[in-house]
């Protein structure tokens, strides 16, 4: 029987704490007696989502995380929040490729649970999804720019170690510091590109094109998480069309963390984006704390005039060739 929702699509970005529905966020913190700021449902609602009548900043939206990375940080619950993501991408949006990123150091809390058993937990939540529903999944570890050099280490060190049990790819997210530099990681990332990972990295989101300039120039990425504002300059488009480079759009995480201006702006660095023949898709970012579906961000594409219909068919055959786990040969 054919899925009510029609065809089948592919989702490169997403963030396991923002994609958990918040009634099962809400079990899993009780499951685990966490102690929340609140004992009323809605509250808590309230506490993990974006509600697009009052948008929040970009630094509001980070802190959102704090409590669902809190709530995810044991085994017990990190299996079951992937294994949450996944069915829920399928029931919701006929996802049948999806790349789930996080960051294992922010699901240890600090050292006190030992960060194989969170992996592991991760790579179980992986297996358990795939028993019940048509889907290939994989994760993408993300580094974060607050931490230091050595922390990132360990996230790509463990990427490595797990690369054949789930593992597709490295990342780097998190809010701005002035301390990190691009450059920095560049033999890190070489390690990771030899031991076969994929390699996609925030930029050109609550920064200027300069940041994408940066990751191409150090980094060597597959993909761009957002990399919005790399439209801002037209010699970095050449240069993401000429090698290849997928951009990991998010349309509503953009607009309700005031990334980008309006809808009018949007249109406009996409318009750029085709002009120079930019690989791109659009994606959720969250979808449960932005609360939409892939669905909702392919309607508002072409709603919106950011691609036509045609146009949308194509992002959707990008999004294909540049997923990880087609290279990884999941």
């Amino acid at each position: 029987m054919p899925h009510p929702l029609g065809d089948e699509l592919t989702e490169l970005h997403v963030h396991l704490g923002g994609a958990v529905d918040p009634a099962a966020m809400w079990g899993i913190a009780h499951a685990q007696g966490i102690r929340l700021p609140t004992k009323d449902y809605w509250e808590f609602v309230d506490l993990i989502t974006v509600n697009p009548k009052r948008r929040k900043s970009f630094e509001d939206f980070l802190e959102l995380y704090h409590w669902t990375e809190l709530i995810q940080s044991s085994p017990i619950a990190l299996e079951q929040s992937v294994y949450e993501v996944i069915g829920g991408a399928y029931r919701k949006a006929n996802i049948t490729t999806l790349e789930l990123r996080y960051n294992p150091l922010k699901r240890n809390r600090g050292g006190e649970q030992d960060l194989d058993h969170i992996i592991m937990a991760s790579i179980r939540g992986l297996d358990r999804a795939a028993l019940e529903y048509p889907v290939k999944a994989g994760l993408i570890f993300c580094l974060d720019r607050t931490f230091d050099h050595r922390m990132n280490e360990i996230v790509v060190d463990k990427a490595i170690q797990y690369r054949k049990r789930g593992v597709l790819a490295i990342d780097i997210a998190g809010p701005k510091n002035p301390d990190f530099h691009y450059a920095d990681y560049a033999a890190l990332f070489k390690k990771a590109r030899k031991a076969g990972l994929g390699v996609t990295v925030h930029a050109g989101e609550d920064e200027d094109w300069q940041s994408v300039d940066d990751v191409l120039t150090h980094l060597e990425p597959d993909r761009i998480g957002h990399g919005i504002h790399a439209a801002q300059d037209a010699g970095l488009c050449k240069r993401l069309a000429e090698r290849g480079i997928h951009l990991e759009i998010c349309p509503s995480s953009n607009l309700d963390t005031k990334v980008v201006r309006d809808l009018d702006e949007l249109r406009e660095f996409i318009g750029v984006f085709r002009k120079h023949k930019v690989h791109f898709s659009f994606n959720t970012d969250g979808p449960e704390m932005l609360q939409t579906t892939l669905r909702d961000e392919l309607k508002l594409a072409v709603r919106a005039n950011l691609v036509s219909r045609d146009e949308l068919a194509q992002c959707g055959e990008w999004a294909r060739e540049a997923s990880f786990l087609l290279k990884s040969g999941a």
